[in-house]
């Protein structure tokens, strides 16, 4: 509910001057810009906040006619910055206006100044990152730009069209819940993707094994072992990087797990957290005794692709299925089977469908976050045996030394709960 412009003089002063700050933020990033600079700059902007706040505050009804009435001189402003410079990008033309409107949200309630402050700032990390940006996308594609083109209009137009109930001809799934998982999951591998093209090719050793475990720590671990075998004298720096991606594997459990039912991460995390820890002691260690920091690289791919999102679906529906299946049939024994069985081929799956039927009380607490653990460790066991195939043998004895040492803390610290 929008508050009256006649509160506290205080109050409302100190919202003009967040007005303020917000805009001198965004006109002085405008103002280093080379396309900016000579439109609109650290003076400008300001004005253009405090305009928006206190128009809001007192007329309110009158802010889409001032953000007109200011149009018009940037309209013209604009025009002669194309006509002198040549330069016909919208960027700064566009953040004048929103820094206007940005300026009346401050005025218009508590929440409408915390978010302007958010918005903001993103918008001030955004204009900043102009450079980074048209690098990322340089390096992206064609194919890539396709793929995650697809994806994202798959995502925008069948999520809304799912239903958002259980369908007894789907053996009573969600629809709209698992294709929601499908995008969440796919996110967080996007996420990291986006950073390890930012970062580049050239980066190191240990930023190699964790941005590869976020995206896929399986096909980080194929990769590095295929480089090993044709150099055997990598082995030591192989090994580290395979073992950030298998024990970043955890902390992205308790993400999903933070996401889908937060109540469990207290749990999750002890268990998780001790073989996280472990695993980055070993990494540590490993990191200290290799000399190579660039020695192994990892050719990670765009994970949003329609056909990856389908499967992971497809995977996730079943594990869901036979999960609730095997807890009414065979009761703990049978979810515990089930989390091994599915961790070897996937994690996330297990751990969002255990989260998920522990909060609906299906399942208890303590067998979710045992049923996790006994998925991450199945999977940890498949990186192993993956290294011992296409690795060498003695890159497979320091690899399944260091995650046997993680899993047995895993299984220690669960049997104590």
């Amino acid at each position: 509910m929008t508050e009256p412009a006649t509160s506290s003089l205080l109050t409302l002063s100190f919202r003009v001057f967040v007005a303020f700050a917000i805009g001198g933020l965004i006109g002085l990033e405008r103002e280093k810009a080379e396309s900016g600079g000579t439109f609109a700059g650290s003076r400008t902007f300001p004005l253009f906040a405090v305009i928006g706040a206190l128009v809001y505050a007192f007329f309110p009804a009158v802010l889409p006619v001032a953000v007109g009435a200011l149009a018009v001189p940037l309209t013209v402003a604009y025009g002669g910055k194309i006509w002198i410079e040549q330069d016909i990008g919208l960027t700064t033309l566009t953040a004048s206006i929103l820094t206007v409107i940005l300026g009346a949200l401050t005025t218009h309630s508590q929440r409408g100044a915390e978010l302007a402050v958010v918005v903001g700032g993103a918008v001030t990390v955004l204009l900043s990152a102009k450079g980074v940006i048209h690098d990322f996308v340089d390096r992206i594609g064609e194919d890539e730009r396709r793929a995650t083109s697809k994806f994202i209009l798959v995502v925008v137009v069948i999520l809304p069209l799912l239903p958002d109930r259980e369908l007894d001809v789907l053996a009573g799934l969600n629809p709209q819940f698992v294709w929601l998982m499908v995008v969440f999951v796919t996110g967080l591998s996007f996420a990291a993707y986006i950073l390890s093209q930012i970062v580049g090719s050239k980066r190191g050793i240990a930023l190699t094994g964790i941005v590869g475990g976020f995206i896929s720590s399986t096909a980080t671990t194929v990769s590095v072992a295929e480089q090993t075998a044709d150099a055997p004298s990598l082995y030591p720096v192989s090994t580290f990087a395979i073992v950030s991606a298998s024990v970043i594997m955890f902390p992205r459990a308790l993400i999903e797990v933070a996401f889908l039912n937060p109540a469990l991460l207290s749990q999750v995390v002890v268990p998780l957290g001790a073989m996280t820890a472990t695993g980055a002691l070993a990494g540590a260690v490993l990191y200290w005794r290799s000399t190579d920091e660039n020695a192994v690289e990892t050719e990670l791919t765009n994970p949003f692709r329609l056909r990856t999102a389908l499967f992971f679906g497809v995977v996730f529906a079943v594990v869901l299925l036979v999960s609730e299946s095997a807890n009414t049939w065979f009761g703990v024994s049978g979810v515990y089977a089930t989390a091994f069985v599915s961790g070897l081929a996937d994690v996330d799956a297990i751990t969002i469908t255990l989260s998920t039927l522990a909060a609906e009380g299906s399942i208890s607490p303590a067998v979710a976050t045992t049923g996790i653990v006994i998925g991450a460790i199945a999977n940890t066991m498949v990186k192993a045996a993956l290294v011992w195939i296409l690795g060498t043998r003695q890159l497979g004895k320091l690899v399944t030394g260091v995650l046997g040492i993680v899993s047995a803390v895993g299984i220690a610290v669960v049997l104590t709960l």
